[in-house]
């Protein structure tokens, strides 16, 4: 059976975003919902001297009256400068900085003002360089009822896809309805992220920071084991 994923697009999210990527055949990203104001779209933290620390890249005029693929980039040349250099002082020595850093510079510099188009991109780079097969998808370029919202938006993608389980984060437990789902012949499934941890530097571990982290301190075959690490939670009918 066909397994898809929904979401809001984020800026190298944490992992748990990237394990519910990695189990399913197709991910969609949800960009024709409107943009949610201090979330994770285009705001993130890295570990900097031992902490986290919390980035965001700038857009121009960002609103929660804008859907997130009418949201531009306010992102200059300085400013990508800038953002780089703090990664560079945050993960120089970080065993697979050498190996990623290439890869962050070509995400950064996508010359590209279009939110959507620029986080996307972004995705497709850390599909390619870990060898991921997901399909990426745009939930605004699927035929669809766009006066559905919530549950019922979520239901018609599936049903457009034809998928037969969808996944969603763990978060959004309470928020479906099983029976609903089951009646379209959907199974729904919920991913819960195991304990996660890894060695960073010499620090004590920080966790649930961006997945800059993680591509930082660990090879393509731990990241693949990373990426393994949840549960799959059936709700009830």
């Amino acid at each position: 059976m066909l397994k898809i994923a929904i979401m809001q697009p984020y800026f190298f999210p944490y992992i748990g975003y990237w394990q519910m990527f990695n189990a399913v055949d197709k991910f969609v990203i949800l960009d024709d919902v409107n943009f949610i104001m201090r979330g994770y779209i285009n705001r993130n933290s890295i570990l900097l001297n031992h902490s986290a620390h919390k980035f965001s890249i700038p857009l121009k005029k960002p609103s929660q009256n804008k859907l997130i693929n009418e949201t531009k980039l306010n992102f200059s040349t300085h400013d990508k400068e800038n953002f780089l250099k703090t990664i560079s002082m945050a993960y120089k020595k970080a065993p697979y900085f050498k190996d990623f850093y290439p890869i962050m510079e070509e995400i950064i510099y996508y010359n590209n003002d279009d939110l959507t188009a620029y986080l996307k991109n972004s995705f497709e780079k850390v599909k390619q360089y870990l060898n991921l097969k997901t399909e990426i998808l745009l939930s605004s370029e699927i035929h669809k009822d766009n006066t559905l919202k919530a549950q019922a938006r979520i239901i018609e993608i599936n049903k457009k896809l034809n998928a037969g389980i969808y996944i969603n984060a763990i978060g959004g437990l309470e928020l479906y309805d099983a029976k609903s789902f089951k009646k379209e012949n959907i199974e729904l499934k919920f991913i819960k992220m195991k304990n996660i941890n890894y060695k960073q530097f010499n620090n004590d571990f920080v966790a649930n920071l961006s997945f800059i982290d993680i591509l930082m301190f660990n090879s393509k075959a731990e990241i693949a084991e990373l990426l393994e690490q949840y549960d799959l939670i059936t709700k009830e009918v």
